[in-house]
């Protein structure tokens, strides 16, 4: 499973082994910091909260029997989640990631957290040995190649600057010092949207 923003740097090899699914970890998907929140989907009957994998449901591999047995778990927890407005609150934008996570953790699958299967710059400064580029956080520098995040740089790439039709061709190089990640990212567009026919007027 992978999302729009993820782009393949790297042939991928099926990581998973043994039916275990392998995923990559995210550092914001805490199950113990909410466990009064989590026990009304994960009972304590079930075990502890530490069960359930700090994951979202993407990027994942995983083999087709695994996800038939969790997906129609991870879509009614999702629901019964999105329905409880304490839960809703708390878990905002990822409600979906915990509902994936503690599907899964209901049904006994357990991860293995593989964190070079993805980068995210500008916070993850290289691709080498890593798979995919996941670009979600935005992009901003000076130019003198320096980190400005939260303030827009002089040079910036932000997919949230893209919601009302795809980002152009040709995008700018990121100035000298800016990480390689950030660097092989604005390639890797460019490269896509130049060889894709009538990219500005889809």
């Amino acid at each position: 499973m992978a999302e729009p923003d993820h782009i393949f740097v790297n042939p991928l090899p099926n990581l998973a082994a043994g039916g275990s699914p392998a995923v990559f970890p995210f550092f914001y998907i805490t199950p113990q910091k909410f466990e009064n929140i989590v026990r009304k989907y994960y009972p304590v009957e079930m075990g502890p909260v530490t069960n359930i994998d700090p994951i979202g449901s993407s990027p994942v591999i995983i083999s087709k029997e695994s996800l038939e047995k969790i997906a129609p778990t991870w879509m009614n927890v999702s629901l019964t989640m999105k329905h409880d407005p304490d839960t809703d609150k708390a878990f905002g934008w990822v409600l979906e990631m915990y509902g994936y996570a503690i599907a899964s953790a209901l049904h006994g699958v357990r991860h293995m957290l593989r964190r070079d299967l993805m980068v995210q710059p500008p916070w993850d400064l290289s691709t080498k040995a890593m798979f995919i580029i996941h670009y979600t956080y935005a992009c901003d520098y000076n130019m003198k190649g320096e980190l400005t995040y939260g303030k827009t740089g002089e040079w910036r790439f932000d997919k949230r600057l893209h919601l009302r039709g795809p980002p152009p061709r040709n995008i700018s190089m990121p100035p000298p010092g800016v990480p390689e990640s950030v660097v092989t990212l604005v390639k890797m567009l460019n490269e896509a949207t130049s060889n894709i026919p009538n990219w500005d007027t889809l």
